[in-house]
């Protein structure tokens, strides 16, 4: 899977049991704690790895630091990106930094996974249910923290989901035979929605009820905080969305909103739901049922 693919990574078939995962990631802060801020972007580049159902083994550091950053700032970002990695059980092993007027941290991140039991967007069939692993409403949340009008709740919600790891829902894809899967990031999630619709060539129907919120979202949408992206993805993806439901103007931005490590999205056969929500419980993994795939080539929200 390469440039020809909408995929997450990139996949090399090493032999008949073997494919290697590769993937980079890496942004400016998304909050104000720098442990906090390195531990999302760990969390965030490791995403892509799990939203192809693989294991990751190896990462490099990529970092951007300005030279004037005080040491004991640049030191937590990376402690944080470090204790991420070892969470997840991958050797971090160096990387390469440069000097820049903004910090910049990420992760190039190499993992495995079985051949056979890849997740791309392109599996998706009609009749199978789309099954969400984390709320939305980070990024409106996160702008929120910039502008400083986040509460010390919003905050420490919205970085509990960040830098959790999607590494036992990914998990839970694969012992449940998913095929179709993508992370929710910067593209939203009707962003990445549609990029599985266009490459499966089917439709997908979205419940807006049934779609989780992290608590402050709707308080921080209903004031419009929104990251710039949110109004590039509408623009861009709006003309593929129908919404059958009447939303209000911020209820719809939600939905278009960017995520820093959010959740998969997963396409799950309908005869496996019942069994992976009981198993997810035992793991104490959130797992939302928000909709189904379709007939179409259109995004629905009713």
């Amino acid at each position: 899977m390469g440039l020809g693919s909408p995929d997450d990574a990139a996949v090399w078939r090493l032999d008949d049991d073997r494919a290697l995962i590769v993937t980079t990631d890496f942004f400016t802060p998304v909050v104000d704690d720098p442990y906090n801020y390195g531990a999302i972007a760990a969390a965030n580049s490791l995403s892509d790895i799990y939203a192809m159902g693989g294991k990751p083994f190896l990462a490099l550091n990529v970092a951007a630091l300005p030279p004037d950053l005080p040491p004991d700032i640049s030191s937590e970002i990376l402690r944080g990106g470090a204790e991420k990695a070892k969470e997840a059980g991958v050797v971090l092993a160096g990387g390469h930094t440069i000097q820049d007027q903004e910090p910049k941290y990420g992760l190039i991140c190499l993992g495995f996974a079985h051949p056979d039991q890849l997740l791309t967007k392109a599996a998706a069939q009609v009749g199978e249910i789309l099954v969400l692993t984390k709320p939305l409403g980070f990024g409106t949340t996160t702008t929120a923290i910039k502008s400083q009008k986040a509460s010390s709740e919003d905050i420490l919600e919205v970085v509990t989901w960040m830098v959790r790891l999607n590494r036992d829902a990914a998990s839970l894809a694969v012992e449940f035979g998913v095929s179709a899967a993508t992370d929710v990031t910067g593209f939203s999630l009707l962003g990445h929605a549609w990029e599985m619709a266009t490459a499966s060539r089917v439709g997908l129907r979205l419940a807006w009820t049934k779609i989780p919120l992290i608590q402050g979202a709707r308080k921080h949408a209903a004031a419009f905080t929104f990251p710039g992206g949110a109004s590039d993805n509408r623009l861009y993806f709006g003309r593929h969305v129908r919404f059958e439901r009447e939303l209000a103007e911020e209820e719809e931005m939600l939905l278009f909103d960017p995520q820093t490590s959010g959740g998969l999205l997963l396409s799950v056969p309908p005869d496996q739901v019942g069994d992976m929500q009981a198993r997810a419980e035992e793991i104490d993994q959130p797992l939302w049922v928000i909709g189904e795939v379709i007939e179409g080539d259109k995004i629905e929200v009713v």
